[in-house]
């Protein structure tokens, strides 16, 4: 049956590239759950935890909540979202981006994630075709937008989703499907260490905390799926991109050099563009070195 399968993805490319994409959608939907959600779960875990170890007794009275149940609904009247309100992008544009009962605005968020999901989805399929690498690396690309909106939302990358995709990266080096191990897990190591040793020397020095722990996993993450040898590149681009941005938030008023700004976007930016075009901004950034 699998073999059947991809035998009609190959003779069908275009079939299978807007296949991908449609399942990309549907994927951007559930990431949408899993941005607003999963911070509220580890929440309520912290909050239990702490009171566990206070030997206190819990009085959460708060409604069970996982990334299924309960089903989503409008965060303003309660009202349940129905199957026919939860198509991608479509749903949205029915209903003019309002709530059918309260006609509350919905966030602009949801359907650009959907969007950017599909068109990611769609990059991988037609980058590496027919192949077990489009499968994981579709994986890859979607934990990284998911802990990129937590991050954006709450300064938050949940080991949740980094210490899977970390365990991941080397599974598939000890297979070669991208690199071999030994590239893996150096890359695993100088990933960590290379942002802990920043922070330790960034904290000696000024006394605050220039970045969180999250920060130093994922670049392991993506040290482990392309090897220590493109962590420069990882870095100086994510560097870059996240001052300029900075920069211009500070000029435009936007921000001040107070706010924290979350690092992990520019780096899972910088790592999926590198699992792509590694080699040749290799090139790029030595050339003027």
């Amino acid at each position: 049956m699998i073999t059947q399968t991809i035998s009609f993805f190959e003779q069908n490319i275009w079939f299978f590239y807007s296949y991908i994409t449609f399942i990309g959608l549907l994927v951007g939907s559930f990431l949408n759950v899993v941005i607003y959600r999963l911070p509220i779960m580890m929440q309520r875990e912290w909050r239990s935890d702490c009171l566990e170890f206070l030997k206190q007794p819990s009085e959460s009275k708060d409604e069970p909540l996982n990334l299924l149940l309960p089903r989503s609904r409008c965060g303003e009247c309660g009202h349940k979202i129905t199957a026919l309100e939860n198509i991608p992008i479509i749903s949205y544009l029915v209903l003019r981006g309002k709530c059918s009962s309260c006609h509350t605005p919905i966030s602009i968020q949801y359907p650009l994630v959907e969007l950017f999901t599909g068109f990611i989805s769609f990059f991988v399929a037609w980058h590496f075709g027919v192949s077990l690498q489009t499968l994981m690396v579709l994986i890859f690309s979607w934990s990284l937008i998911a802990a990129s909106g937590i991050d954006v939302s709450h300064k938050l990358l949940p080991d949740s989703i980094t210490l899977p995709l970390l365990w991941l990266g080397i599974l598939l080096a000890y297979f070669n499907v991208f690199i071999d191990l030994e590239s893996s897990v150096i890359g695993a190591m100088a990933g960590y260490m290379s942002l802990w040793s920043v922070y330790i020397i960034f904290k000696i020095i000024t006394g605050k905390e220039g970045m969180g722990h999250g920060d130093f996993k994922l670049l392991a993450v993506l040290g482990a799926w392309m090897g220590w040898k493109i962590l420069f590149v990882i870095i100086l681009t994510s560097s870059l991109v996240g001052a300029t941005v900075g920069i211009t938030m500070i000029l435009l008023k936007k921000t001040s050099r107070a706010t924290q700004i979350p690092f992990g976007p520019y780096l899972a930016a910088a790592g999926w563009i590198s699992l792509f075009y590694g080699d040749q901004l290799n090139r790029f950034y030595f050339s003027f070195l």
